[in-house]
């Protein structure tokens, strides 16, 4: 497999609908240049993207032209008898009858037990050997040790998803390199999300576009998917592509895969320098947050705004605030219920964050 995998979670959309003319043009363009592998789950885009894989990739072309991959996710099932019928639901919304790799999804210590009570990796195994999966993971968002006591308990899992890129790959909050270190002494294959870290890496504050400007070539998001890439457990590296010109800019350099040269390392280290140096919201625009807020506030737009506004000094923040929010609900309308930190892999006090950005933005 070519390494560069279609996330199917930031999708164009057309009004409230995925834009499935963009979607399919991207899938051709996927497709044509020898890419395959496609990702989603239930939850993505408000319950939209599996279905909109049906509509412009299973029904459109053969079975053994793309690889697919689902999730079991946790918002879904309480009691055991819950997973199969939710896996049953998720074949009939992608239009196949079995999935090439099927992960627990976004597992860490708040909704591990879950997890365990449902039965979840034993009924995976179970549909393996039926023939409805073909390979079973998880994806993961927690420390290392707890990645560590997981695989000790499930040797029988054969990928791991890690959020991986050049800004994580030290920090403490995330340990991307730690998790792949843990990957590899138990010999599990890695699959990277966030390589673009929510699109930030592709938005760097002019000191760091003018290290990798020096290098001569290449956009500021193909270093972050090929820094990921180059990593010899890395199996695949998704992308959450939203247009042809991110699929044309990805194909580009991922069609023929050249890893990292030692300068290239140097310089994204010295980007992540710069980028800490400033301060920002690690918010990596999933959305997963926004589907219960009670307020309608679009979060990540609003924390986009403030770490835009961190990063170039001449911007309107206020005026950009006011367009994202515009009909919907602002930062300061938080009443604090406390959903969206329930859900953020990024275990972020979006209450609190959400305080400092009214102030500063809704002055």
């Amino acid at each position: 497999m070519k390494k560069l995998g279609f996330g199917c979670m930031r999708l164009k959309m057309d009004g409230d609908r995925v834009d499935y003319a963009e979607f399919g043009a991207m899938i051709r363009s996927f497709l044509d240049a020898g890419f395959c592998y496609f990702d989603t789950a239930h939850p993505y885009i408000g319950e939209q993207s599996e279905i909109a894989v049906r509509e412009c990739l299973t029904k459109v072309y053969p079975r053994d032209r793309y690889l697919l991959t689902d999730k079991l996710s946790q918002s879904y099932i309480r009691e055991p008898e819950d997973v199969r019928p939710f896996f049953a639901r998720q074949l009939e919304c992608t239009g196949v009858d079995y999935f090439d790799y099927y992960l627990i999804h976004a597992v860490n210590r708040n909704n591990y037990d879950l997890f365990q009570h449902c039965r979840a990796f034993e009924q995976a195994q179970e549909l393996k050997a039926e023939g409805k999966i073909r390979h079973v993971g998880f994806s993961f968002h927690d420390s290392p040790e707890f990645l560590e006591m997981v695989l000790k308990e499930h040797p029988e899992t054969e990928v791991v998803q890690l959020q991986f890129n050049y800004l994580d790959y030290d920090d403490p909050s995330v340990a991307s390199y730690g998790c792949y270190q843990v990957c590899e002494k138990y010999g599990k294959k890695v699959i990277v999300m966030e390589p673009v870290k929510g699109g930030s890496l592709a938005d760097l504050p002019q000191a760091g576009r003018e290290v990798l400007d020096a290098l001569g070539g290449g956009s500021y998001a193909s270093y972050a998917v090929r820094f990921a890439a180059s990593f010899p457990n890395v199996i695949m590296v998704l992308s959450g592509m939203s247009n042809c010109q991110q699929m044309d800019d990805n194909i580009s350099y991922m069609k023929d895969f050249v890893p990292f040269a030692p300068e290239e390392y140097e310089a994204v280290a010295k980007v992540r320098q710069i980028v800490r140096a400033i301060e920002q919201i690690p918010c990596t625009a999933c959305k997963y947050c926004v589907e219960g807020c009670p307020r309608a506030i679009p979060i990540p737009e609003v924390f986009s705004v403030f770490n835009r506004s961190r990063r170039y000094a001449g911007l309107d923040a206020a005026g950009e605030y006011a367009g994202k929010v515009q009909g919907l609900g602002h930062a300061g309308d938080c009443v604090r219920c406390g959903k969206c930190e329930k859900v953020c892999p990024q275990h972020l006090p979006i209450r609190e964050l959400l305080a400092r950005c009214a102030e500063e933005l809704e002055r």
